[in-house]
């Protein structure tokens, strides 16, 4: 939730909160190092711009079947998986930004005599969202949810009474494959129409076709193996320092999927980061910094620089965007003229970068 805060200016405006509801009184009383109203004013961060990195990966188990070791001899199926193995795949790397508090960029709105009270809006962390004017805090969205895949079903509940008896796994093998060709057979049977029980409707044929086509497809696994493909869903946040070309954000395995950025069982996936333009800085003069000591007790705010950000593995790209970030731009001042009594401005600003998104008289 943001805090909001009436900063009254004068004596007469301090007197006058004993009218004010308690919940308005409440709001004042926030411990002296959390970013909230102080003795002296209102005290809050700049944010940098960190993300939140989401990696989503399949993950395909192969399990053999029972019977895989008479897959060549009654079926002549070849290269049947002999033990369970798991690969991994990478879909997906997505990159959200959001405000982290900078440490380095708190401030305070100091209490001025010749003010007037500003409505003062922060995040839950103290980031400013804006000043006499209401803004919402932005939260990132839910994470996407992990899907399991869809389990293959158990191969005996289609088996005959005669193959469930069968005193060996050998005889109940042959059994097996011998219902698969039955079933073949009457698939065939019915196509050319020369079953006894052909039905005369298309679609009634079709259900009949595909109810053996499970059939054979079920029992054939206990010969050939299963697989089963899940979708997983990783998260964590990056907090770029400075612009980087090769920057490893985490490692990839195929047999062993997403791994911390040090774990060498996996191959890298890079980040690299280039800033794509620069704020220019005020130069220096006797009458700026004349101006600039008058709008010391102004609002702190970011001026964002574009960056450029690229994520690839193994030579595929991943994630190719540009976006402003607050660190790599500067910090300026709102003069204190726009918030006297003369002028109540109202100033909402981006919670990712900390710049200004409206300024309104």
């Amino acid at each position: 939730m943001r805090q909001s805060i009436f900063i009254l200016s004068t004596i007469l405006g301090l007197l006058s909160l004993v009218c004010c509801p308690l919940s308005i009184m409440a709001q004042t009383e926030v411990e002296p190092f959390v970013p909230g109203s102080t003795l002296e004013g209102v005290t809050y961060y700049l944010p940098r711009t960190a993300f939140r990195v989401t990696v989503i990966a399949e993950k395909t188990t192969t399990r053999p079947g029972d019977f895989h070791k008479y897959a060549d001899r009654y079926l002549r199926l070849q290269n049947v998986p002999t033990e369970e193995s798991v690969k991994w795949n990478l879909k997906s790397i997505t990159f959200e930004p959001y405000g982290k508090p900078d440490k380095n960029k708190a401030y305070s709105i100091k209490i001025k005599s010749k003010t007037v009270a500003p409505l003062v809006g922060l995040s839950r962390d103290g980031l400013l969202l804006s000043i006499n004017c209401d803004a919402n805090e932005s939260f990132l969205p839910d994470l996407p949810k992990p899907e399991k895949g869809q389990a293959p079903e158990n191969p005996r509940s289609y088996m005959t009474q005669e193959m469930l008896a069968a005193g060996s796994t050998a005889k109940m093998a042959e059994l097996c494959a011998q219902e698969i060709y039955d079933i073949r057979d009457s698939k065939n049977a019915l196509i050319r129409g020369e079953a006894e029980n052909t039905p005369k409707d298309g679609a009634q044929l079709k259900l009949m076709l595909d109810q053996l086509d499970k059939q054979a497809s079920v029992l054939e696994s206990l010969f050939s193996g299963t697989t089963q493909t899940d979708t997983e869903v990783f998260s964590f946040f990056y907090d770029p320092q400075q612009e980087t070309s090769r920057d490893v954000l985490f490692r990839f395995s195929q047999k062993l999927g997403v791994l911390d950025a040090d774990n060498l069982a996996g191959e890298p996936v890079i980040a690299s980061i280039k800033v794509l333009e620069t704020i220019p800085t005020t130069v220096p003069s006797e009458e700026a910094a004349k101006k600039r000591a008058k709008m010391d007790h102004g609002v702190y705010y970011n001026i964002p620089a574009r960056a450029k950000i690229n994520v690839t593995y193994n030579g595929q790209e991943f994630v190719n965007m540009e976006t402003p970030m607050a660190q790599f731009g500067i910090v300026d001042i709102l003069s204190n003229t726009l918030f006297d009594k003369k002028a109540t401005t109202q100033v909402t600003f981006f919670q990712t970068t900390g710049g200004t998104k409206d300024v309104m008289e």
